[in-house]
């Protein structure tokens, strides 16, 4: 494991940071960043695609290259910005989400902060300042920097629009067995833990868009995504996709710090979908 602490306490207490103190990221923290980005194992998801982080650094949001990099007013005093790169299908963004959520959680242990951006940046100024290879494409950005102590009313007011501090209940969210039954957190057995990181996850707009089914041996965790109409299409990729990739590193990495082993897999349950916008995705399986 690449965390020093329990990454399920920096899971709970981990927020977006659109606001930070106009110090530096540290030499010693850069070092640490750029061994992670160096261990290649870090940059490759479940599925075995393998994403490309650029770090680049910025003085009044401005690059060494002299690009401004556009955030439409959302972030304040930036250190960097860490550019995730990957190609644009379905798989390849899970895998990606997976990662660069792994990424936020390490910089989060740091005491780094983070902000997921799909949306809210200009992606052409991001894509002036790197290397991009034609079949690849930028989802997602975060800023970096150290939490400014006291953030703006501007960040507290995006956080009530997005209802960010409003996760919705297990009832919403996680069924048992088929689509027509709840799962209480009373009976999720040895996931209950593993389930409520998915929870307690980060989600484009709030919007939470996992559906989990559990089967009835808790055994088997079917991970479906409930898509939102239309959301993200102007932007010319699913955008849900990578809340898919941030439940299961999630998942995941709560079921290592327990030590609840399991393996990923594709393999469709044979149950009715919740509804139309309901698409399976993949199913962790827990190993004897």
């Amino acid at each position: 494991m690449i965390f020093k602490k329990s990454v399920i306490e920096t899971m709970q207490k981990r927020q977006s940071i659109r606001t930070y103190e106009t110090q530096k990221i540290t030499t010693d923290h850069l070092k640490e960043i750029n061994d992670y980005f160096n261990e290649e194992n870090n940059l490759i998801g479940p599925f075995g695609k393998k994403g490309q982080i650029e770090l680049v650094e910025v003085t009044n949001n401005v690059t060494d290259k002299g690009i401004k990099l556009g955030t439409y007013g959302f972030i304040k005093n930036p250190s960097a910005y860490i550019i995730g790169i990957t190609e644009n299908n379905q798989y390849s963004l899970v895998d990606f989400a997976y990662t660069f959520q792994k990424l936020i959680l390490f910089l989060t242990e740091l005491g780094i902060g983070t902000c997921w951006m799909g949306g809210t940046f200009n992606r052409n100024s991001f894509e002036k300042e790197i290397q991009l290879d034609e079949r690849r494409f930028i989802p997602c950005i975060t800023p970096i920097g150290y939490p400014k102590q006291k953030q703006r009313v501007f960040d507290k007011a995006v956080r009530l629009v997005v209802k960010a501090d409003n996760k919705k209940s297990w009832d919403k969210l996680f069924y048992d067995a088929n689509f027509e039954r709840t799962l209480t957190k009373e009976n999720a057995g040895l996931l209950e833990v593993p389930i409520d990181m998915v929870r307690l996850g980060p989600s484009a707009s709030n919007k939470q868009p996992w559906r989990l089914v559990v089967s009835d041996d808790r055994k088997v965790c079917h991970f479906h995504i409930e898509h939102t109409p239309n959301y993200s299409t102007k932007l010319g990729y699913d955008m849900q996709l990578l809340d898919i990739g941030i439940a299961m590193c999630q998942f995941d990495l709560a079921c290592q710090e327990l030590n609840i082993k399991g393996n990923w897999t594709v393999e469709e349950p044979k149950i009715n979908l919740l509804n139309e916008q309901t698409e399976y995705i993949v199913s962790w399986h827990l190993k004897s």
